[in-house]
């Protein structure tokens, strides 16, 4: 076992003592802290620690790269200080107050929509697999995969059964990730959802083409309620759920404990049901259909090339505000209405140009063993969709490569829209996410994949070798002008 004792001392002064911790935890390989003063961790100090790989601030709390022996750190380091660990929960709601209403907002999507990620991931790799199957046309075969096979006919018919469950019943998803991350009872949000989606309901993809007088209703006498479902809608899900957890927080406050099991989720479930189908659900339809239309007009129009290079050069930046999580509900929405989404692949895109350009100080910085210690494992995240540790332990603190990925993704995103290159849905934001492509993109999007690998790499080196954005130091090693 390592002996942290001393690396963990020095993390204890360089973050400003014990006094100026608020609450600390750790995930897979970082500490995790809220600070009370943020400006008192000393970061050239802390990343000088011998077992520190990078530094880095996101959703409030002041995070720390240790690596894969984090838990061992974080032990010494509790044990040393006498802070008493806090929970991920606990140390995200600390983290809370010093972010400004903005980051809270982004930080709520990003809990609500983070539990989803791995279904919608796998839903979209389902998509595109059925495509194959059943859209793309064979010469050898003389057809379709499924035209020419029953085993694979067969194999298309029976994905689409979790296929169906992820996306036409999402909105069961999306109210229960709410009560989950709100902490009111779990199981009313799941029924609130399954009463969006309910089979007695018109389907939604049905909705449209259906005549006015061929739609269900619930006749109450005096009124008459339409009886239509919200199958893959993100807006309707998210109002619905949050009245849910609203009214049953409230309802906790002014019902006597001892009657509260009782009442409580009655009063809550019911009006939650009927405000959902009556007032929240039409108004979310609406509010989310004017949303894909707007951005699908973007995406599809005749400055749809400005847009892609415009988005595809900022995404990394939200990244870092975290307003990049709105993505998700957009991303769902446009699926919902248009059958697919021009968007993700350009996320996709942004995550591989990052990647790049961290594969660039690889090759410039060869035999910095330290440093790639950080960069190796941060590549290989990007490729595979997570950009965190790339641009924050590498990009960012150099900042050129951070431009030059910026730059080859902005190139990239430009190809992507020009192409109109568009997605099953969601998939594995990096070199996997071509699995998640319409068969149709699939030649363009590889073409939009190399530009987002060859420009980020090229301009990185470029402009360390010709010192733009760049000093040097004796050891021949970028310091960045704008600071680390």
């Amino acid at each position: 076992m390592a002996d942290f004792k001393q690396d963990a001392q020095a993390l204890l002064k360089a973050v400003g003592g014990k006094e100026n911790v608020s609450a600390v935890t750790h995930c897979a390989t970082r500490m995790r802290f809220v600070l009370n003063d943020p400006s008192k961790a000393d970061k050239d100090a802390i990343e000088d620690i011998p077992s520190v790989k990078g530094t880095f601030t996101q959703a409030g709390q002041f995070q720390v790269i240790v690596g894969n022996k984090v838990a061992e750190f974080f032990n010494e380091f509790t044990a040393l200080s006498g802070i008493e660990g806090g929970s991920k929960d606990d140390v995200k709601s600390a983290g809370k107050k010093n972010m400004n209403w903005i980051q809270r907002l982004m930080a709520t999507l990003a809990e609500i929509f983070t539990p989803l990620i791995p279904a919608i991931v796998v839903g979209g790799l389902i998509l595109g697999f059925r495509n194959v199957l059943e859209a793309v046309q064979f010469d050898s075969l003389g057809g379709t995969i499924v035209e020419s096979s029953q085993f694979w006919s067969g194999v298309n018919a029976f994905l689409w059964l979790p296929g169906e469950a992820i996306f036409h019943f999402l909105p069961v998803g999306i109210v229960w990730s709410i009560t989950k991350k709100m902490g009111t009872t779990q199981i009313l949000g799941i029924v609130l959802g399954i009463t969006l989606v309910s089979p007695q309901l018109l389907n939604a993809y049905a909705a449209p083409g259906t005549a006015a007088a061929d739609i269900p209703v619930w006749d109450f006498g005096f009124a008459q309620l339409q009886m239509i479902g919200y199958q893959a809608q993100v807006i309707p899900a998210m109002l619905a759920g949050f009245l849910l957890v609203y009214l049953e927080i409230w309802l906790r406050k002014v019902i006597p404990e001892a009657i509260s099991m009782i009442f409580v989720p009655l009063f809550a479930l019911v009006p939650a049901v009927l405000a959902a189908h009556l007032i929240l659900g039409p108004i979310g339809w609406i509010i989310g259909s004017w949303i894909s239309t707007v951005v699908y007009a973007g995406l599809t129009g005749s400055f749809s090339w400005l847009f892609g290079f415009i988005f595809g050069g900022l995404y990394a930046p939200l990244v870092i505000t975290g307003l990049h999580h709105m993505s998700n509900a957009i991303d769902l929405q446009l699926i919902a209405d248009f059958g697919g989404t021009n968007l993700w692949p350009m996320i996709a895109l942004s995550n591989i140009a990052q990647g790049s350009a961290v594969l660039a100080i690889i090759y410039l910085h060869r035999g910095n063993k330290k440093e790639e210690q950080i960069s190796i494992p941060a590549a290989i995240s990007c490729y595979l969709g997570v950009t965190e540790p790339a641009m924050f332990g590498i990009n960012i603190k150099y900042v050129y490569p951070f431009v030059a990925a910026m730059t080859g993704s902005a190139i990239a995103g430009l190809i992507s829209t020009t192409f109109n290159i568009t997605a099953n849905s969601i998939g594995v934001g990096g070199l996997p996410g071509i699995l998640s492509i319409q068969d149709g993109s699939w030649l363009m999007f590889s073409i939009a994949m190399l530009v987002a690998i060859v420009v980020p790499f090229t301009l990185t080196v470029v402009f360390e070798k010709r010192g733009i954005l760049t000093e040097y130091k004796n050891d021949n090693l970028p310091i960045p002008k704008l600071g680390s």
